[in-house]
């Protein structure tokens, strides 16, 4: 009969803890800055946007899921950009988030007045609107251009 012992190199436990630790920060940061994301995109759309996404509305699904996709690159990014320093990582995640938050509120709402798209029209009508892929590709590629600014 052959007895097979399972080694573990020295530390591995403290490293596994060491991450562990660190997905429960970045998740809580990256769930507080969708959170912010979120309220952002409500205050600078007309209506409750909670409400018309619970009544169903797929152009205000498709604006608030390309925002929070939008989001979560930078997030992504800023943890990528961090080199495994977690201090460092969870603090630009949390400075990175949140400017991009604020740049992509002005620059949807920018797209959106030069595009002539009415946010509030389309957001509220009960059916897909094509003119909701305009502001979905402007949380989109800003998301991208922000994330991408952090490398």
């Amino acid at each position: 009969m052959t007895v097979t012992t399972l080694a573990l190199e020295s530390g591995y436990w403290e490293m596994l803890g060491r991450n562990v630790g660190a997905i429960v920060c970045y998740a809580i940061i990256g769930l507080v800055l969708m959170i912010v994301g979120f309220y952002a995109i409500d205050l600078t759309t007309p209506g409750k946007l909670r409400d018309i996404v619970r009544e169903g509305k797929p152009n205000a699904i498709v604006a608030l899921a390309s925002g929070m996709l939008s989001m979560s690159f930078i997030v992504v990014l800023a943890i990528y950009a961090s080199s495994g320093k977690l201090s460092e990582g969870l603090i630009a995640s949390l400075v990175f988030g949140l400017v991009g938050i604020i740049a992509q509120v002005i620059a949807v709402r920018a797209v959106e007045l030069v595009s002539g798209v009415d946010i509030g029209r389309v957001i509220n009508s009960p059916t897909f609107t094509p003119e909701v892929l305009i502001v979905a590709a402007a949380h989109f590629g800003l998301g991208l251009v922000v994330a991408f600014a952090i490398l």
